[in-house]
């Protein structure tokens, strides 16, 4: 079926969408999540304040956009890793890859991953995309063989892979493996623990607190990676 061509008028809306987020961007980049003001971006774009309200909604829905569009970005810099090699080779390129998506980005990663903003809830779609971004870590870790210093974690992640349905769907998803096989719960160990691993070297240096240190960042996570590796046994 060929795709619906669309109006002049839609096209033009979506431009305009798209150069108000762009603005947006900017101003988050300036001077994080409280620069971004609908009216300061109506001026920069040449429109009246109620125009612009015609575009979105409110500051919130803006934000939600900006969310949304960060954690896709995130996605793709992790789903554009080559994770063939498996094992800890492959642990090792997508925490480099999505560190070096933030660092590059340090606007996008705050806004996501960052303090939360007051009053602002972030659209329900988030926690598809987080898990989106977390994917390719489960197949990664489903060909681990933890320690047993890791089972009482395991043990909590298996119970919860049988309460949640959604969540065995997501693992299934990305490792091929049923909820009651054991390597399911090991995928979902390995890739929830790495998780803040990873972020909490990258919040750091994107933050700035690293500054003065006599260590490099990435060196920093590439060991933490490395013993990461290692607890689940990954060649």
């Amino acid at each position: 079926m060929a795709a619906q061509t669309r109006s002049p008028r839609e096209r033009y809306r979506e431009q305009t969408r798209a150069e108000i987020k762009a603005i947006a961007v900017r101003q988050l980049a300036e001077g994080g999540v409280g620069s971004v003001a609908l009216l300061r971006i109506a001026k920069d774009i040449g429109m009246s304040g109620p125009a612009l309200y015609r575009y979105f909604a409110g500051r919130d829905e803006l934000l939600s956009e900006l969310v949304v569009d960060a954690y896709q970005e995130a996605a793709d810099a992790i789903h554009a890793v080559d994770t063939s090699a498996g094992g800890r080779t492959a642990l090792h390129a997508l925490a480099a890859a999505f560190r070096e998506w933030a660092v590059a980005q340090p606007h996008l990663y705050l806004l996501i991953q960052g303090t939360p903003v007051p009053g602002f809830t972030a659209p329900a779609e988030t926690l598809l995309l987080a898990r989106a971004v977390i994917g390719p870590f489960l197949a990664v870790f489903a060909q681990g063989r933890p320690l047993r210093t890791l089972d009482p974690l395991i043990d909590e992640f298996g119970r919860w892979l049988g309460e949640e349905p959604e969540v065995a769907a997501w693992v299934g998803q990305w490792t091929g493996l049923d909820a009651d096989d054991p390597a399911a719960a090991v995928a979902l160990t390995g890739a929830i623990t790495a998780w803040p691993q990873i972020h909490g070297t990258v919040s750091l240096e994107t933050a700035g607190q690293f500054t003065g240190m006599g260590h490099r960042p990435a060196t920093l996570l590439a060991v933490q990676i490395d013993i990461l590796a290692d607890a689940f046994q990954l060649a």
